[in-house]
């Protein structure tokens, strides 16, 4: 027993000797577990998305037509648009004509709108008429934004539901009839369930017809209940096409209401971008676990300096006419190369396993991950240059590839996330590649118009690749 528990001794001394198994073991999971509580809004009192860019155009007199975008904007998960800034900082009221430019731009502010159009209460039938723009490149985000607006819709203006069958009676009945039609239900109401005649009947006249206490003022959701599958369906991809909402699961006399009111209220949803997409889920994935993949595959490329200077392979090099530059540059060069390859092996992989349509985009696809392989080979070889071994190299790596996945977007939308998380995933090269596939293989964006996204990839390697040159320098990686 004796020589068992010295031998325990030892590995438990050997495994603390060992910082990157340390980190591994506790400092990594521990810093993730408090990253995905931030994310995720773990123990806050109203959990969710909130700082969502929502665009709003009323183009509508109606009042209540306000009252809904006051609603909207006291809606946490959204963050409401309704001007345009001009390039000269003026500002002016946002219009239907402005949203597909701006959708459709790289740097596009937002990428749902709603549209709330003259005809919003509708004369000629009972039913209200709204229009959503989208461009749905992320599934759990477009459901999530769907769900929030719909339910934004039904449960905080009902009111515009009664102002719509006011308007309607009043084409068929004309005024005179319509306000006698009006006393007698106030007077029918006031006889059974009493009350002031008069005020009923005012209240009618104005479309209050109860609809807020059938549907009920909106309530913060159990958080239990507050699941991305119990969000609507986005609508199919397609340029334009009308449908009736539905509301997310709920109690029985919620589901009653909310069939109700699906079937008076019209959205016509119009998709902005990606709508000849034939595989929009895999186009806006494969990217993200591509990158991820790639930078595990260059970081322990890049690692195997470490081996190559345990094994005397530099000595032997710098002892002839090889210089210390043509070494790294060469390691370069060859992460360049292997990630090229190996992205776009997993893209063609998407093409065969889910449709993911890359042949009219080869030779942009294949620049964007020319200049992503560069960007994640840069961080590989700084990895090298400022671990002191493989094993701390590969423990750091570890750390920074999933942190900058989580807040890059390659595991879930950052518009989910807190608005102060979201302000440090444009620092990742996650994120600036993630957003080269999608310009590339979802907008179907041209050259100039990804050249901003490949100036800052660029930009990054530059940066990345110059600190760790200046490291390799200042190092022992070659003694």
């Amino acid at each position: 027993m004796r020589s068992i528990l010295v031998l325990l001794r030892k590995d438990f001394t050997n495994f603390l000797r060992n910082k990157a198994a340390v980190s591994l073991t506790f400092l990594i999971p521990f810093v993730m577990i408090w990253l995905f509580g931030i994310i995720f809004g773990v123990n806050k009192k109203d959990s969710g998305p909130n700082g969502i860019p929502l665009a709003v155009v009323n183009a509508s007199d109606n009042p209540a037509a306000q009252k809904l975008v006051d609603a909207l904007k006291t809606e946490k998960s959204f963050r409401v648009i309704t001007e345009f800034v001009s390039p000269d900082k003026s500002r002016r009221p946002l219009t239907e004509a402005d949203l597909r430019p701006l959708m459709q731009a790289p740097d596009a502010p937002f990428r749902f709108a709603l549209v709330i159009p003259p005809d919003l209460v509708r004369t000629k039938d009972f039913g209200l008429h709204l229009k959503i723009f989208s461009n749905p490149r992320n599934e759990i985000e477009t459901q999530t934004v769907n769900g929030i607006l719909q339910k934004t819709i039904f449960t905080n203006v009902p009111q515009l539901l009664g102002e719509s069958l006011q308007a309607s009676a009043k084409d068929y009945l004309g005024s005179p009839a319509f306000k006698q039609f009006n006393g007698t239900i106030a007077g029918a109401v006031a006889d059974a369930f009493g009350g002031d005649k008069e005020k009923i009947q005012q209240r009618i006249e104005a479309g209050d017809f109860g609809l807020g206490r059938v549907i009920g003022p909106a309530k913060p959701a159990d958080p239990s209940l507050r699941r991305l599958d119990n969000n609507p369906t986005p609508a199919p991809a397609g340029s334009a096409q009308s449908t009736s909402a539905s509301a997310a699961p709920a109690p029985a006399a919620s589901n009653a209401a909310a069939d109700t009111l699906a079937r008076i209220v019209r959205l016509e949803t119009v998709q902005v971008v990606g709508a000849n997409v034939k595989s929009p889920a895999a186009t806006s994935i494969v990217g993200g676990w591509a990158i991820q993949f790639l930078l595990f595959a260059l970081s322990a490329s890049a690692t195997s300096l470490f081996r190559e200077r345990d094994a005397g392979l530099f000595q032997r090099l710098l002892a002839s006419p090889v210089t210390r530059a043509q070494i790294l540059w060469s390691k370069f060069l060859y992460g360049v190369c292997l990630g090229i390859i190996q992205l776009m092996v997993l893209f063609f992989a998407g093409r065969v396993l889910f449709g993911i349509e890359i042949e009219r985009h080869v030779g942009l696809l294949l620049i964007v991950c020319t200049f992503a392989a560069s960007a994640c080979t840069s961080f590989g070889m700084l990895l090298a240059a400022i671990a002191p071994n493989a094993e701390a190299a590969q423990g750091l790596a570890t750390f920074l590839i999933m942190m900058m996945s989580s807040l890059g977007g390659a595991w879930f939308p950052i518009t989910l996330m807190p608005v102060f998380i979201q302000q440090f995933s444009k620092l990742t090269l996650v994120y600036w590649s993630m957003e080269g596939f999608s310009s590339v293989l979802w907008a179907g964006q041209s050259f100039l118009q990804i050249l901003p996204i490949l100036g800052i990839l660029a930009g990054i390697t530059a940066v990345v690749m110059s600190i760790a040159i200046w490291r390799f320098n200042r190092g022992r990686i070659f003694e």
